[in-house]
């Protein structure tokens, strides 16, 4: 079984929740998809059993002892990342798409690929099972490119060591990493909190997830800020007969957790947020 644990903004507390998913059975599949900002391993410490470059786009470089300054890339690039300066044929790497088009143009072969390749999935082994996680370098591309690659590892991973659940750590918002994150899973849980600002995100990552007819289910956290505006969302939730299926207090034992590298479940077993993760942990199974 694979759940996804998203969120329409970033900051409701989506980690924290998938950690405490993460160690509340053993021998579990957990897969950090959130490649652009991955935190999970900082909190699970996993070895490093794998590493794999992950190359995201290609970019032009001129070798300018071979170039002759005919110009013609500059009149067939489309993203208008190459330019004449003083003479000087120059490519703006930040502008250039790496569609390749200039290196199969140029009639005196002065154009090379180079590939982003700083990019890394990583997977190991954790204290509570099998992990899985992305690194996507600052400022390289296709994240939704590396979101699948972690899935298929983390699901390769899992079957050959019999681990029946996979934990997903989405990444915030309902772009395409989110779209590679839930698609074809079993299980989607959106974690949203009482504001403004997380019900109107909530409402977008629930009709991105409709289009997929998902079961989906979503976890208020910090709901006590603002009751009114968390009764307003169960409300909506339950107009759409979409479960809410933890109501979470705010509470300063989550960071207090965070900061001694534990889930909430391995900090304070007994807290009651502890206790309502439990019990929005056996809904998810049984659902």
């Amino acid at each position: 079984m694979e759940i996804a644990i998203i969120s329409g903004k970033g900051g409701t507390g989506k980690s924290s929740i998938s950690a405490a998913f993460a160690t509340m059975q053993p021998n579990v599949m957990l897969a950090d998809c959130d490649v652009d900002a991955a935190n999970l391993y900082i909190l699970f410490q996993p070895t490093h059993e794998k590493e794999e470059v992950f190359v995201s786009v290609y970019k032009a470089v001129i070798d300018k002892d071979s170039c002759t300054n005919c110009g013609l890339c500059i009149d067939y690039c489309r993203f208008d990342a190459i330019h004449n300066v003083d003479g000087e044929v120059l490519i703006d790497e930040t502008a250039c798409d790496g569609c390749k088009l200039c290196s199969r143009l140029c009639p005196s072969e002065a154009i090379s690929m180079i590939p982003e390749d700083k990019s890394r999935m990583y997977s190991g082994t954790f204290r509570n099972g099998k992990m899985v996680y992305g690194r996507l370098s600052p400022g390289e591309e296709n994240s939704g490119r590396l979101v699948d690659m972690v899935r298929e590892e983390a699901k390769t991973i899992a079957k050959a060591n019999q681990l029946d659940t996979i934990i997903i750590d989405g990444p915030p918002g309902i772009g395409c990493p989110v779209i590679s994150t839930i698609t074809g899973v079993n299980k989607v849980v959106i974690v949203t909190e009482p504001t403004l600002s997380g019900l109107h995100d909530l409402k977008r990552t629930i009709e991105v997830c409709s289009k997929f007819k998902l079961t989906t289910m979503v976890i208020i956290n910090k709901f006590d800020l603002n009751a009114d505006m968390a009764a307003d969302i169960e409300t909506y939730c339950n107009s759409l007969n979409i479960e809410v299926i933890a109501k979470l207090p705010f509470d300063k034992v989550v960071v207090d957790a965070m900061v001694n590298c534990k889930s909430i479940l391995e900090f304070a077993p007994e807290s009651e947020i502890a206790v309502l993760l439990k019990d929005a942990f056996i809904k998810i199974k049984n659902n």
